[in-house]
């Protein structure tokens, strides 16, 4: 079944609000085996709307249209797909009673125009909001099925959860399973290299690699008849990705990066203390975005200023007056610090040029060092990412986390 998603609203175009809902739709359409080989934005004029959804028609099985389905004038989905489908918009009692009912209870009169919403094209199964005013719509016609969402990413995915997946599943011949590889350390292209022999015979299952902040995402998807025949598929692609990019796979479909590293420390109960200074407590940001972390995670601290640097981790000042700041034995000397004053049995430290100013020829925008301390074993990576501020920030950040997995492994 061919998909096509339309998403109806001016602002859409003018971006004031990104399209959210087209990416969800589009993945859990996926689950269902339905392929969406088109995504569409189009303005609040009704010209414009109308010739979308027949170029739709002519092209699509499904058409899926959020947005437009609230009572102002400007709200024009419904009355466009039924001028489209050439049907009449007719009353659906229940929808008038349950918007009355909704201002009743709020205690507010209701609008003469919020009775729009409760019309709906002659035909056509209600789909009930249970978190709006606007119902939505599904229509079934020469073979085709139009389905109208609300706009608000809230109302539209409880709708879409409860009513239209159901639909769909009961009519889906497939089912397609995922799993998603995190890989760290690779990039983009160098993982398309390594695979390329599996990319160029790939038909079921498929992957594909999405590039996400510093780290890679390959998705194995699998389109099936039944749940073992697709565990079986994506298992036995697994092993031949992970045969070859080994342990640069750090985890697997939701896992972040910072939460294998908790597990990690948890599971070996170990401790871990943190000394940031470019990334300005970025990867101990991170980390507390796990819950549990509070169990290894005792300590962090940024020291942004080489006095702060001395004061709480013991920096040697000849050691930045002869290498700087920005140099290995400086995060060697700051990663063992923390470790030492904080009593952990780790310490990691990232000390780096963010820029977009202060880069040399010889210490350009992007370089950080490292610093790793376990016990008494101290050492120093030394990586450099080229780009702007954020960018070189988070991968510091990544950088860090991944070497103490990395370790801990």
């Amino acid at each position: 079944m061919k998909c096509e998603i339309i998403a109806v609203g001016t602002e859409l175009l003018l971006g004031n609000i990104v399209n959210s809902n087209a990416r969800y739709l589009s993945e859990r359409l996926a689950e269902l085996g339905i392929d969406v080989f088109y995504h569409t934005t189009v303005g609040d004029n009704m010209s414009r709307l109308q010739e979308v959804i027949q170029i739709a028609l002519q092209r699509s099985d499904i058409i899926i249209a959020t947005g437009g389905l609230g009572p102002t004038d400007d709200d024009i989905t419904k009355e466009g797909v039924a001028e489209a489908l050439g049907l009449k918009l007719v009353a659906h009692q229940e929808s008038l009673d349950k918007i009355e009912d909704y201002f009743r209870k709020a205690n507010r009169p209701m609008p003469d125009c919020n009775r729009k919403q409760g019309f709906i094209p002659e035909g056509s199964r209600v789909l009930e909001n249970n978190n709006g005013t606007a119902p939505g719509i599904l229509t079934e016609k020469n073979g085709k099925a139009v389905i109208l969402l609300p706009g608000p990413p809230k109302e539209m995915t409880l709708m879409f959860e409860q009513l239209v997946y159901p639909y769909f599943k009961a009519r889906s011949e497939h089912l397609i399973k995922s799993k998603t590889l995190r890989v760290v350390g690779v990039g983009e292209s160098a993982i398309q290299e390594r695979l390329q022999h599996i990319f160029d015979i790939q038909s079921n299952p498929t992957v594909a690699p999405y590039a996400k902040d510093g780290e890679v995402h390959l998705r194995i998807t699998a389109k099936c008849h039944n749940d073992i025949e697709a565990d079986n598929l994506l298992k036995d692609m697994e092993k031949q990705v992970q045969s070859i990019l080994g342990e640069n796979i750090y985890g697997y479909d939701e896992e972040s990066l910072e939460y294998v590293v908790y597990q990690l420390l948890r599971s070996k109960k170990l401790t871990v203390s943190i000394a940031e200074s470019c990334t300005g407590g970025l990867i101990s940001s991170r980390l507390t975005n796990v819950s549990g972390v509070s169990e290894v995670l005792m300590n962090a601290i940024v020291t942004y200023s080489n006095q702060a640097k001395m004061k709480f981790l013991n920096v040697k000042e000849e050691t930045l007056l002869k290498h700087g700041a920005v140099s290995a034995e400086t995060a060697q000397e700051m990663a063992l610090g923390i470790r030492i004053a904080s009593n952990t049995d780790v310490g990691i430290s990232v000390t780096g040029i963010a820029g977009p100013n202060g880069g040399t020829a010889e210490k350009p925008v992007g370089l950080f060092y490292i610093g790793l301390a376990i016990g008494d074993k101290v050492e120093a990576h030394r990586l450099c990412f080229p780009a702007s501020r954020e960018k070189v920030r988070w991968n510091a950040a990544t950088s860090a986390l991944d070497i103490l997995r990395r370790e801990l492994l």
